[in-house]
């Protein structure tokens, strides 16, 4: 049988616990109960909580629910999806070293990590971005151009160097995520990093750096020497 929220005693309702025992000691279920504010006719907020959390791995991997998904979930309408989707994307935000890129100096391969570790940290696929610079290496705007397996049928330097001209852009910085945690580059994007540096001469737009994230690591080609000017 569901027991709805108001029928707990009182120590055992989340927001009574919240205020009792301090935010950090809820639980996953506890703390998405708070969020949701209500269940269904037929399920609790907790009981609702529990049913989404049994949708992913662990708490990590809600963030890689969109929309859509979300409404899939028996008992989760537009406003509840929604709800959920702006607390994943504030948590993101608060816990981002780096809040904006617009008009950063890409000077630093450790601060872009920081940035797009957020983003892409926790992906399943590979997302690969395009960073265009201005000369003086400030970030005009990123541009995610690809979704899936990274190889040289999909990254074709045409799309990215036409963002580039379309945004008047001097300088490219590449970046992509490894999903299975390591952030060594493989051989293709060696070597989609090596025809997009030519194909760059030729532009006259420089690329100048790959950087491949993960969580919790990082590999820059220009840091390791695998770009020369």
């Amino acid at each position: 049988m569901n027991v709805k929220i108001k029928d707990l005693p009182i120590n055992e309702r989340p927001r009574e616990r919240l205020v009792d025992k301090g935010v950090e000691n809820l639980s996953n279920e506890e703390l998405l109960a708070i969020i949701l504010k209500t269940g269904t006719k037929d399920t609790s907020a907790k009981g609702l909580a529990s049913l989404i959390l049994s949708q992913v791995e662990n708490i990590g991997d809600l963030q890689n629910k969109n929309y859509k998904q979300l409404l899939k979930i028996k008992g989760i309408g537009p406003s509840k999806a929604a709800v959920i989707l702006a607390c994943i994307e504030l948590g993101k935000r608060i816990n981002n070293k780096v809040n904006n890129i617009q008009n950063l100096k890409a000077d630093n391969p450790l601060v872009l990590f920081e940035y797009y570790s957020s983003l892409l940290g926790r992906k399943k696929q590979e997302h690969f971005y395009a960073i265009y610079l201005d000369n003086q290496k400030r970030i005009i705007e990123d541009k995610l151009l690809f979704i899936g397996t990274i190889n040289y049928s999909l990254v074709h330097p045409r799309e990215i160097f036409k963002e580039a001209y379309l945004l008047g852009a001097s300088a490219i910085i590449c970046i992509h995520n490894h999903p299975g945690g390591n952030p060594l580059p493989s051989k293709q994007d060696i070597d989609i990093t090596n025809s997009l540096i030519d194909a760059g001469k030729i532009l006259g737009i420089k690329v100048v750096d790959h950087i491949i994230i993960c969580k919790d690591k990082y590999y820059s080609f220009l840091e390791n020497n695998d770009i020369c000017f």
